[in-house]
């Protein structure tokens, strides 16, 4: 196990499609941005997540939550701060911190578990772990 400072930062501008009839970007996107930092996090680390899929290596959410504080409205320009928390043998743990203009506007973690093509939990391999942490 293992603590990490790992982190990545994105911009997002809210597309018109992903927002409700007020205007406002719509809470089921949220989970999206959480998605693009940990595959740019991983990236950043030099793996790609296809080249785990391609190995046999999924990661999937086990735990996500979020809490909002402020709306994201169409066309805002959003910082999506992702960092690595903790890491074990079979799971990843997640920070996220979404901000406009320095407002935060929501702060999150997930946890991701390991797992073959079969569903069961695996260890994570050696490269991808020590990129991760």
């Amino acid at each position: 196990m293992s603590e990490s400072v790992s982190s990545c930062d994105i911009e997002i501008r809210v597309r018109y499609a992903e927002c409700d009839p007020m205007g406002m970007l719509h809470h089921s996107r949220y989970f999206e941005y959480f998605e693009m930092g940990r595959t740019e996090l991983l990236r950043q680390g030099g793996t790609r997540y296809r080249d785990c899929e391609a190995r046999g290596v999924f990661f999937v959410v086990a735990k996500i939550e979020c809490r909002f504080k402020a709306p994201a409205r169409y066309d805002d320009v959003l910082t999506l701060t992702t960092c690595v928390t903790r890491t074990t043998r079979a799971r990843i743990d997640h920070g996220y911190i979404l901000k406009r203009n320095g407002r935060i506007l929501c702060e999150a973690t997930s946890t991701l578990a390991c797992v073959g093509p079969d569903g069961r939990p695996i260890p994570i391999p050696d490269d991808v772990l020590s990129e991760a942490s």
